[in-house]
């Protein structure tokens, strides 16, 4: 890790009291989560459907019960736990320099760290509804339940409040992420490969000063940053309190 850059991200971050940041999947590796294009990721794991696949609307809706085998097997980690990266941005929140974590995630670890204000993009594994009255459900029905899990009030199937392929995002959450990205003055751009879309399009609304750029692998988003850093996301964001 260059000293300069995190010397320089410090610099930035002291002088701020409006920053956003906008991460993904390779916040959560850390915490043992796998990511998806990682060479661990689970795009090079083994199984019957890609995981693009079983992880759609469609999928979901003729297969149900291939879908929660899998779904229960990988995307469900009760296990991790807040790493590095979650406690320093809950901590930036607190001191009043961070306004907001815009997530691709929907593990929950970053309001386990302590962030208030938390946009899920993808939604969470710990918010599930009935399909049919709309009853809410927490994370331990899903994991305690065999095959398809159902309503215990009318019987219905329930569904994560995940977006699957080919679903859309949440107006409301993209119309708050959009007004967060549009006022801040810096945008900290970590752990993501800007690949999913329309999530990492949401980024194009952000009209600051500083835009940070923290990631192991290139991102489309390089060479317009202010301040690249390509090394493990915890790392950098502790060593910036």
């Amino acid at each position: 890790m260059e000293k300069e850059a995190i010397q320089e991200l410090k610099k930035i971050v002291a002088h701020s009291d409006n920053i956003v940041f906008f991460g993904g999947a390779g916040v959560s590796t850390e915490s043992g989560i796998p990511d998806f294009r990682s060479v661990d990721g689970l795009y090079n794991q083994k199984y019957d459907y890609p995981p693009e696949t079983i992880l759609s609307h469609s999928f979901y809706m003729r297969h149900p019960e291939e879908f929660y085998r899998f779904y229960r097997d990988k995307m469900i980690c009760t296990t991790a736990k807040p790493n590095k990266a979650h406690l320093a941005l809950a901590e930036l929140e607190r001191r009043g320099k961070l306004k907001a974590v815009i997530t691709q995630n929907i593990d929950g670890l970053h309001q386990a760290a302590g962030s208030k204000c938390v946009l899920e993009l993808h939604g969470s594994v710990h918010r599930n509804f009935c399909e049919e009255c709309h009853a809410f459900y927490g994370l331990d029905t899903i994991i305690n339940s065999t095959g398809v899990p159902t309503c215990q009030a009318c019987g219905g199937r329930l569904k994560p409040d995940v977006v699957l392929y080919e679903e859309g995002l949440n107006d409301e959450t993209i119309n708050r992420s959009v007004r967060f990205l549009s006022e801040a003055d810096v945008l900290i751009i970590g752990g993501t490969s800007l690949a999913v879309y329309p999530a990492a399009g949401l980024i194009d609304y952000f009209q600051g000063s500083k835009l940070i750029v923290i990631n192991k692998a290139p991102t489309p988003r390089d060479r317009y940053a202010d301040l690249l850093i390509q090394a493990p996301i915890g790392e950098v964001l502790s060593s910036v309190l």
